[in-house]
């Protein structure tokens, strides 16, 4: 540790991203989408006026704004955009969730949530998942400082329905409900359509997953205008330009093309199904996914080992060494043939 660093870096633990390997790999540990952004994305690629780099962007990013608006049937002033959805997610943790009030979230959840609430100074309390690995949204409580969550849930990958969260906000009428939308579009259900009724809710997303555009880092909210604005005020006291003239360009370009973004969704999900079929007539426990990815494990084989196995074999999976999580393996969804190659190389070594 370095003498200059404040205390409060000194006590951090950082957040661990998955490996990204410079040898060739099948890589199944990110998340990521297998297959190549819309057509469009190109076409900007190619096109775009080199000479439009010398100049600023629109601080407000409206054309995106628009874009996301018309696609989620909302309305300009309820839409945030930010450079990935991790960057909109540290600011709405200081926008709204930093008082003297714990906040609320599963126990096993997207492992960022807790290194904001240490980075802000904010009071976690972890709530168990139930019985089936599920958030378990009765165990979250009124008068607490808010409450977070992904939906569909990571890395366990179920998702609850519009109709269920609506009753938590129902409950859950004074503090900021945020939910994580990540990985919505493999076969969860949006609650963007539950903003105009509930004020407190905010709904985060990215473009690094269903859109395949993770390597460009956007993300965005929609939630009421009050909650809109307290984003802008704290984005705006960091960094009043933060979203590039190229990258919105890009990401209009990938919104404007609903057919290819259905296709691959739908791929995806095909091949998911598929994958866990094959899973489970290996022996393998693989928890029900809305997600690209699923979370296994092997109950006659340790997670660790098998991870190394398949890196040995040139398969990247994520092993996450916490107690909770030791036994299993998260599984991004790859191509038919990678995992294809996943299969094969399970069935070699759970024999």
């Amino acid at each position: 540790m370095s003498q200059f660093w404040s205390p409060a870096v000194r006590e951090l633990t950082p957040y661990v991203p998955g490996e990204q390997p410079r040898e060739k790999l099948i890589k199944l540990n990110t998340n990521e989408n297998p297959y190549p952004p819309a057509p469009g994305v190109e076409a900007v690629l190619r096109e775009y006026p080199v000479d439009h780099l010398r100049l600023y962007p629109d601080p407000q990013s409206l054309a995106l704004r628009e874009a996301l608006a018309q696609v989620h049937g909302v309305e300009v002033g309820q839409v945030f955009v930010g450079n990935g959805s991790d960057e909109v997610l540290a600011l709405a943790f200081q926008a709204f969730f930093c008082h003297d009030r714990p906040l609320e979230m599963p126990d096993i959840t997207y492992s960022f949530y807790p290194v904001y609430c240490k980075l802000y100074g904010i009071e976690r309390r972890g709530l168990p998942l139930d019985s089936e690995w599920k958030v378990d949204l009765d165990a979250f409580t009124t008068g607490s400082g808010g409450a977070i969550f992904a939906n569909p849930n990571a890395p366990t990958a179920h998702g609850h329905s519009r109709d269920v969260i609506a009753g938590l906000l129902e409950r859950l009428t004074d503090q900021v409900v945020l939910v994580d939308e990540a990985y919505v579009d493999f076969g969860g259900e949006s609650v963007v359509p539950l903003i105009g009724r509930f004020p407190n809710l905010l709904v985060t997303g990215t473009f690094s997953k269903s859109r395949s555009l993770a390597g460009l880092r956007l993300g965005y909210a929609i939630g009421s205008h009050e909650l809109i604005e307290g984003l802008v005020r704290v984005k705006d006291s960091f960094n009043s330009y933060p979203i590039d003239s190229l990258a919105s360009a890009l990401a209009i370009a990938s919104l404007a093309d609903r057919e290819h973004f259905d296709a691959c969704r739908e791929r995806v999900i095909t091949t998911r199904e598929r994958t866990v079929r094959r899973l489970n007539k290996l022996g393998f426990d693989v928890l029900p996914s809305q997600a690209n990815f699923v979370l296994a494990r092997h109950p006659r084989h340790d997670a660790a080992q098998l991870f190394v196995g398949l890196r040995e074999r040139g398969i990247l999976v994520r092993h996450f060494n916490t107690e909770a999580l030791r036994d299993f393996l998260r599984i991004s969804i790859g191509t038919d043939d990678e995992m294809d190659s996943l299969v094969e190389a399970c069935e070699l070594l759970c024999r």
